[in-house]
């Protein structure tokens, strides 16, 4: 568990580690939040935001770039997420959120996952979804590439953040793959209904 509070956002996003995201930063609350954060030259806390309350683990995110400052405090910011964290505790005492956090661990693999068949059903669906050619995928090897994959595709965030959960890379790239397989289905199914309409329904 960190002694340290962390800053917390509650977002409708799922961050996922080695994940670039950009920030506009409008809120008094969260101005004051990142202005801190920049200062202490600290990471705050990205956390899917349910409605009523806030997922159980989120994951930090690093300021790397402040792209632009505005007269009136606003910000643009690039961020980019780092480590996984379990959420034990909210603070409320502060403008913004703050959270006792315990910083998660991945399991240690008994085998390397087999990531063949994942690309080539990652570069299936991203055909299907009307890509040219696949997302380039960068980072570092293959320890996240199940985050690295799913963060490229407009996947359910309560998918997104059923994998974030997950602490092992194995794990996740066997349910990123099933996730992957049955969207293949659905995606040929709506081509081949598209290709119907556009033959007014008449087979060859």
């Amino acid at each position: 568990m960190s002694n340290q509070p962390l800053p917390l956002f509650p977002l409708e996003v799922v961050l996922f580690p080695e994940m670039v995201v950009p920030l506009h930063i409008f809120e008094p609350r969260y101005k004051l939040m990142i202005g801190r954060c920049l200062q202490e030259k600290r990471e705050f806390g990205v956390i899917l935001w349910r409605g009523e309350g806030v997922a159980s683990v989120g994951c930090t995110a690093e300021i790397v770039q402040v792209v632009k400052e505005y007269e009136d405090g606003r910000k643009d910011i690039l961020t980019v997420g780092r480590r996984r964290f379990a959420l034990e505790e909210v603070f409320d005492e502060k403008p913004y959120w703050e959270g006792q956090v315990e910083y998660l661990k991945e399991e240690e693999p008994e085998e390397a996952p087999e990531s063949t068949a994942l690309l080539e059903s990652f570069g299936r669906v991203w055909r299907l979804l009307g890509k040219r050619e696949p997302a380039p995928l960068e980072g570092s090897g293959e320890a996240w590439l199940s985050f690295r994959l799913a963060a490229e595709l407009p996947l359910d965030l309560n998918f997104k953040q059923e994998l974030l959960e997950l602490d092992s890379e194995h794990a996740r790239q066997q349910r990123l793959a099933g996730r992957l397989q049955e969207w293949t289905q659905e995606l040929e199914r709506q081509e081949r209904a598209r290709r119907k309409a556009g033959g007014n329904g008449h087979g060859r």
